[in-house]
């Protein structure tokens, strides 16, 4: 227990210079008297004195031991057999007690135990079987994630634990810990379905994974945000990634749509293209638009809970910026190198009883 306080205190002046720690303290331990009572085998011996006659003396003494049962209706209540006070109130009083020897005789506790009076712990902390020593802390002006991280850098760097002992994060950083790992599912899941749904909504795995094309455009300006504003990743993040999918994809079946209801009209794929752009450009940017604008004042907040609203904010700001872009100048690039092979063969192609999705 001391080493372990002893290493909880290092850990407590390390984390004393990271930027964001707050509300830093320890668990303390503050001890309370403790009777010790060393037997001496050897001595017991000699005396004729087994071990159980030794316990069964200090139980009765200091605690109590039970004789009997008491009943009142259902309930029952022990009847517990002690030694009056003034026969344990001290270390003398106790090592004056006599116990019983094989022979029938009887020897005082002191002759063959050693009684002395210690300062031990109140209160000994554990998980899962385990002992452990903690310090608390709170973040405040700095997101968890990054304040974790330097704090781990650093305590690994001046705190060497002996073999046996670990140290663990726990708290917030736990739970945002298993929470990524959840992330990490949902996000291909997520993909997965609107691949699928796209697939049935054009009927072809071309149009489907043409409209995906649009995430990797949001991923570079949010990815490039977050680095910018040295924000680190975290769930608030990673929900604003999946919300600007779902944006940057609407743009895309805007835009594939207009594409091929201009060349179900018999328009050249050039034309198709350029009239397709400039007639969705309005309601593209002004999603945009009314989105960044929105969100701007999240994005440069400092206040209590800015910690949870900003990185989302940062996350979807910065992929519209670049994901608008990219959809209105790459995104029909791209279809053009995909269709223009075959846009001599395509309204002869496209089944009489086919309904493009138009906006």
């Amino acid at each position: 227990l001391k080493l372990m306080e002893g290493k909880a205190r290092q850990v407590y002046e390390v984390l004393q210079h990271v930027q964001g720690i707050d509300d830093l303290g320890l668990l303390r331990n503050i001890g309370q008297p403790e009777l010790h009572a060393d037997l001496d085998e050897r001595r017991m011996a000699s005396y004729g004195v087994s071990k159980s006659d030794a316990n069964a003396v200090l139980e009765m003494a200091v605690g109590g031991k039970q004789a009997s049962q008491m009943y009142e209706g259902e309930r029952k209540f022990p009847i517990r057999v002690r030694y009056e006070p003034q026969y344990r109130e001290s270390p003398t009083e106790v090592a004056a007690l006599m116990v019983p020897t094989q022979s029938g005789k009887t020897v005082p506790l002191n002759e063959i135990a050693d009684i002395k009076q210690v300062t031990g712990p109140s209160l000994i902390y554990r998980d899962d079987n385990t002992r452990f020593s903690a310090v608390k802390f709170s973040v405040r002006g700095r997101d968890l994630g990054s304040a974790i991280a330097e704090a781990q850098e650093k305590v690994n760097k001046a705190v060497v634990l002996p073999k046996g002992y670990s140290m663990k994060w726990t708290g917030d950083f736990e739970n945002q810990r298993r929470a990524s790992q959840r992330l990490a599912q949902v996000v291909p899941i997520s993909l997965a379905l609107i691949f699928f749904i796209l697939f049935i909504l054009f009927g072809n795995l071309k149009d489907a994974g043409l409209v995906l094309l649009n995430v990797p455009f949001a991923l570079i300006g949010g990815i490039a945000m977050l680095l910018i504003t040295h924000t680190n990743f975290s769930i608030s993040a990673g929900i604003g990634f999946i919300a600007l999918f779902g944006i940057c994809i609407q743009n895309g079946v805007i835009l594939i749509s207009v594409f091929k209801q201009n060349m179900l009209n018999k328009m050249s794929l050039d034309r198709s293209l350029s009239e397709g752009v400039a007639s969705r450009v309005r309601p593209v940017v002004m999603t945009a638009l009314m989105a960044i604008i929105g969100l701007m004042p999240a994005a440069l907040s400092t206040g209590i809970g800015s910690e949870t609203s900003k990185p989302l904010a940062i996350v979807v700001i910065g992929g519209l910026l670049t994901g608008t872009v990219l959809t209105l100048f790459i995104f029909p690039l791209i279809f053009e190198r995909t269709y223009r092979a075959e846009h001599t063969h395509y309204a002869d192609d496209l089944p009489a009883n086919r309904k493009l999705v138009t906006h």
